[in-house]
Parts: structure tokens; sequence; C-alpha cells
């Protein structure tokens, strides 16, 4: 009967002990059935558009860069000689009542030249080159201005740079000429797909700049190719000139991106 007590512990024993690992993987696997899923994100679907605008602006002031280049033999007599058309001009600045803070020397160059014959290379003479910047705040004054300046010798007409002293004031209409450009592009666009536009949820400018076509002595036509949707004349009018002048007007330009929510 012992024998048979022991025997029989011994089983009861192994039973229990091989229950063990069925009830840890029971009590394990229970808190990952309850483990909640993760939810998908919304998409906010959007639509991106852009706005330009041009605003044009009679000038009221122009920069005039005039060049005066003189040579000779012997550096000296090419030195005076530069130095007496510049004086001039500045005679003819002071006669004009042109404000002393307006006019300025911005670069001058002295350099000796050859010829290009080979082997033996001729001295041509020195070069004196100087630069003479003009502010002229009375537009009016240029014809008269450029014609004495070209009759005292100068011989370059770098640079003639209209512009507007309230180049701030044009720039901020033309960008907001460009939002308004924008948001009715984008309304335009919603609708065609049957959507509606609604907050911006981005807003980016990309240019704001101003153009003339003299800006530049190569003739600043890198302007005739922006592309606009707004144009806006500012309503001035220019001034009447009996000379060969046309004033004309400054187009002051900006682009905005504007990204939209698509409802």
């Amino acid at each position: 009967m012992k024998t048979l007590s022991t025997f029989l512990g011994l089983l009861l024993l192994l039973a229990l002990v091989g229950c063990r690992p069925a009830l840890s993987l029971g009590a394990a696997a229970a808190p990952l059935a309850a483990q909640p899923q993760l939810a998908t994100p919304a998409v906010t679907r959007t639509i991106s558009v852009t706005g330009t605008a041009q605003v044009m602006v009679v000038p009221d002031e122009v920069v005039l860069t005039l060049g005066v280049e003189t040579s000779d033999l012997q550096l000296v007599t090419a030195k005076a000689n530069n130095d007496a058309i510049v004086k001039k001009v500045l005679d003819i600045t002071k006669t004009m009542n042109i404000d002393p803070k307006d006019v300025q020397t911005d670069y001058m160059s002295i350099q000796p030249r050859y010829d290009s014959n080979y082997p033996k290379p001729n001295f041509i003479g020195y070069f004196v080159q100087k630069n003479i910047v003009i502010t002229l705040k009375d537009v009016s004054k240029f014809e008269d201005l450029l014609s004495q300046s070209l009759e005292a010798g100068v011989n370059y007409v770098h640079n003639i740079d209209f512009r507007t002293t309230e180049l701030r004031k044009y720039r901020d209409q033309a960008r907001d000429l460009a939002l308004k450009a924008a948001q009715e592009k984008a309304q335009a666009m919603a609708s065609t797909v049957g959507q509606q536009v609604g907050q911006p949820l981005a807003v980016r400018e990309d240019y704001n700049r101003w153009y003339y076509p003299w800006n530049s002595w190569w003739g600043g036509s890198y302007g005739n190719q922006m592309s606009q949707n707004v144009v806006q004349n500012s309503g001035q009018t220019a001034p009447d000139s009996e000379d060969s002048l046309a004033f004309g007007q400054i187009a002051v330009s900006a682009s905005v991106s504007v990204d939209y929510e698509l409802k």
C-alpha cells in the first residue's frame, strides 16, 4: 500500500508540473488580445497656386551714370583732359541746382594700352576713365542735363535708371494684388472640379521687384518675359515734356505661392 501511495503521489506531481506551461501561456496571451488598434491619420487635401501682379508707376527720380574716357601718349595730359571734362559736368549740376550729395564719381581707371601687332606691340597711349553718377530728383531736367553733359565731353552713357521714391508703397500694393490673384485662381480651379477652397495653410513670397526698360545698358530685356495675371495702373500721369524723351512707366511686380485647404 505504501508503495502504491507513493506512486500515485508522483503521478499527481508530474501532472501538476505538466500543466504549468499551459497556464503561463494562457495568462500571457490575454493582454495581447486586449491591445487597441492604431487609428489611421486623416489626410488633409490641399490645392497649391501662385499669384502674380504688376503695378505700373510713373517714375519721379532718375539715376544717370555717365562715363568720361580720354587718352594721350602723356599720362599727365590724359588725366588733365579727363579732369577738365568731369569738372565741366560738375559745374553743370551746380548750375541746375542739383544737390551736391546727389552727385558722385564712383569709378576711375588709368591704364597703358598697346596695339596687337606681333611680335612687337606698339604703345598707343594712356587711357583714363572716370564715371559720374547723378541722382536727379526732378525728372523734367533730365533731357537738358544729358545734352549739356554730352556737349561738355562725356562720351559714355552707361546707365539711365528711372525709378520711384515710393517703391515700398507700390511693392506692398503689388503683393496684395498677387495674393488676391492667387485666391481667385484657387477658387476657380477648385470650382472646376466640384470642390471648395478652405483656409490658407501656407503663404510664400516668391519675388518682389521693379523693372524699367532702361534699367541697364544691356536693355533690361529680362523683364519682357515676366508672366503676369494682374496688371494695374497706379493712376499717375506722366509729366508733359517737349523734349525727345518719353518717361513711360515703371513696372513694380510681385509673385506669391499659397497652399489652401480643399473642402
